[in-house]
């Protein structure tokens, strides 16, 4: 099995700074360097870098550019302006979703997508396959680096390396510059920490040198290499959904609390089924609860209510590093989805009673 695992440009340089490697999403992954509560705390207080490469990106191109996006996603590109980024979803002909994805738009007839590493070949095929009108498309993840530079002190750790401003780029937005000494670098607001910061993208021959100068210039602000295993907990502590978990090609944006970027001004694949669900509600939706007492919640847990009753099922938990709790997501019958609402984990062959939150679990 380990013959398919793809290495991402900078595998040699993680595995030399001690970082623990597993498989994840067809990738060899960093998973943490010291340990998943430090790196979490690095990122919540400091900053941390994180290498992402094993993500996604396709270019999509031309005078159909825009006609192809709007068709497969969900939320409305056409309200980009240039220099924007938007987070979207691909809605599946079954009323779930293929993937999540964040939408940047270069100009008018230039965008590029960012997908999940595990649903590369999945989104490429989809996508191509509902290309009625002849968009330019181009799958260019194998030649990109993507670094996260996250936490409170993103800007004056990695300052020095560019002439642009990093504080003025508005949450959600990019610019190409010069960064580290090499042109053309994509730097983004985006992050899936909550922490702030930028996402860094660069080609693969540049991303040793790009990674290097990072560190060298934040290393007065203990600047750390961060794994997957605290992006997990940082992102859960945000609500943040994680395909594969929280989203699948079963649950629909709507139940997942994606009614924000599921937009019915336009035609996209399965809106007519989706506009219906979002007029008649949903019988389940995804919940953010915090444990009230000792505990560890699961993927697959299942959820009650007082009366031992099942109402749902957890989808991703962890003990929150920041908040020293167990916390978690979960699908619940919708008559549960409320703030306040207490619910039952079964935890092994206890019942631990949480609380619903509204999101983000963690409030700074």
């Amino acid at each position: 099995m380990t013959d398919n695992i793809k290495k991402i440009q900078l595998n040699d340089l993680h595995e030399a700074l001690g970082g623990k490697m597993v498989p994840f999403a067809g990738f060899n992954m960093p998973v943490r360097y010291s340990s998943d509560i430090e790196e979490h705390k690095t990122v919540r207080e400091g900053v941390g870098v994180f290498d992402v490469s094993h993500m996604g990106e396709f270019l999509v191109k031309g005078p159909k550019a825009l006609e192809l996006i709007q068709k497969v996603t969900s939320n409305d590109a056409s309200k980009l302006i240039n220099g924007q980024a938007q987070y979207s979803c691909f809605p599946n002909e079954k009323g779930g979703i293929v993937d999540d994805l964040i939408v940047y738009k270069f100009e008018d007839e230039k965008y590029m997508l960012v997908v999940n590493a595990s649903n590369i070949d999945k989104d490429w095929n989809w996508i191509n396959q509902h290309n009625s009108m002849g968009a330019d498309l181009e799958n260019i993840s194998d030649t990109l680096s993507l670094f996260a530079v996250q936490g409170p002190k993103a800007i004056e750790a990695v300052q020095s390396l560019t002439p642009v401003d990093l504080s003025s780029i508005k949450f959600y937005h990019f610019t190409e510059g010069a960064f580290a000494g090499v042109q053309n670098v994509i730097i983004s607001g985006t992050g899936y920490t909550g922490a702030g910061g930028f996402e860094i993208y660069v080609k693969n021959q540049d991303a040793e040198k790009v990674w290097n100068a990072i560190f060298e210039a934040g290393k007065d602000f203990d600047i750390k290499p961060i794994g997957l295993g605290a992006r997990d907990t940082l992102r859960m502590e945000m609500g943040y959904c994680l395909y594969g978990n929280d989203i699948t090609d079963e649950t629909s944006p709507l139940e997942a609390g994606l009614g924000w970027i599921t937009k019915f001004t336009k035609d996209f694949i399965n809106s007519e089924n989706l506009k219906k669900q979002k007029e008649e509600g949903v019988n389940k939706k995804l919940v953010g609860f915090i444990f009230q007492e000792k505990g560890i919640p699961r993927a697959h847990y299942t959820i009650t209510n007082a009366q031992g009753e099942e109402i749902g099922e957890v989808t991703s938990g962890t003990m929150s590093p920041s908040m020293g709790v167990g916390i978690g997501l979960g699908y619940v019958k919708t008559e549960f989805a409320v703030p306040g609402m207490e619910i039952f984990i079964a935890v092994r062959n206890k019942s631990i009673s949480a609380k619903i939150e509204k999101l983000p679990l963690y409030k700074k």
